[in-house]
């Protein structure tokens, strides 16, 4: 084990856990890393005469703070400088080593998503997490959220990710991807997953975010209209749409 560095040591006499530092925690110790390591380390650069690649499970860690906490890659780079909980559990200490930055991230999520990757670490954690006894039950709450990138054009092609695109919410201009989910309303575990440019309207993607078991499908006014959708993919309900916002709804 290597020694740690002034960097890591916390000299405050007061301290408090934090939800965030709570919920890291938690993680740490129901993920199962190594597994999900297996499943990407064939596709990993590996050490050469160039420059040795970051860690595996380091960039993995990293990748799923950006999911967690709906992190663009520059401000994944940032949050690690600043947040020492985040720093630990991605087990990184700046007294040794720079935080990995906004290239390196944005290269290791395109290497899952040339080989397909996300879909197979998503079925791993589902499968490690269903062993545990946690299982979907017959409600799925449905919403998107938008991944913000930068716009700049200031790359080697001098243009924009082609995989990207333009939105606007309420009075403010997006420029990213969409990332669309469905969540077990009972558990609060995300049971179906997809990406897609940040203008893709969320009802599009309804019928890929459910199960087919649904007897409750919760979603706000971005679903309004797609009953037909939702009996023709989980034919037990049709689709409640609450006065209240989702967030309220999920607290």
């Amino acid at each position: 084990m290597r020694q740690l560095t002034l960097s890591t040591v916390n000299f405050d006499k007061h301290h408090k856990v934090t939800r965030r530092g709570a919920f890291l925690a938690e993680m740490e110790r129901v993920v199962p890393w190594r597994e999900l390591c297996a499943v990407i380390e064939p596709f990993y650069p590996k050490p050469g005469n160039g420059r040795p690649p970051i860690g595996l499970e380091r960039m993995l860690r990293l990748h799923f703070l950006q999911h967690w906490f709906n992190l663009s890659d520059p401000a994944a780079e940032e949050a690690l400088y600043e947040s020492v909980s985040m720093r630990h559990f991605v087990g990184i200490d700046l007294g040794r080593e720079p935080v990995p930055d906004e290239t390196s991230i944005l290269n290791f999520r395109h290497l899952l998503e040339r080989h397909g990757l996300g879909k197979a670490l998503f079925e791993r954690v589902n499968d490690y997490l269903a062993s545990c006894g946690l299982k979907v039950a017959g409600g799925t709450i449905v919403d998107a959220t938008i991944i913000a990138a930068p716009s700049s054009t200031k790359n080697q092609a001098k243009a924009r990710d082609p995989e990207m695109h333009q939105t606007r919410k309420g009075q403010q201009w997006y420029f990213g991807m969409k990332l669309h989910l469905g969540v077990d309303s009972k558990l609060k575990l995300i049971h179906s997953l997809l990406t897609s440019a940040a203008n893709v309207h969320d009802g599009t993607v309804l019928g890929e975010l459910l199960h087919g078991e649904e007897t409750r499908v919760y979603g706000d006014q971005a679903y309004r209209g797609r009953q037909a959708v939702i009996r023709a993919h989980a034919p037990q309900e049709g689709l409640h749409q609450p006065a209240l916002s989702l967030s309220w709804c999920c607290g």
